[in-house]
């Protein structure tokens, strides 16, 4: 992996734009994967460094995949019209 600068900080990885989609979907869940354990207990700088490069990879997948599939139960119209019993036991 490449370090770059980016607003004065040092991050390492490549940059999104460059993954081909297997990489970038392998990227995104290491980064999900990591996000619990780097919120509870990182530091500010890794907290930092963690948003910033997961916003880069997760605006990347979003850029390539603009008309991705929505569930309709992951909109707030949807939400609302779910059965709060069904809801629960989902």
């Amino acid at each position: 992996m490449k370090e770059h600068e980016e607003r004065g900080a040092a991050m390492a990885g490549v940059e999104p734009d460059r993954l081909d989609d297997q990489q970038l979907m392998k990227e995104l869940e290491t980064i999900h994967r990591t996000r619990h354990d780097t919120l509870l207990h990182g530091s500010s700088d890794a907290l930092r460094t963690h948003n910033e490069r997961m916003a880069q990879l997760e605006g990347e997948y979003l850029r390539r995949h603009p008309r991705r599939p929505v569930s309709a139960g992951r909109t707030r119209e949807g939400a609302r019209e779910r059965d709060p019993e069904q809801a629960a036991r989902d």
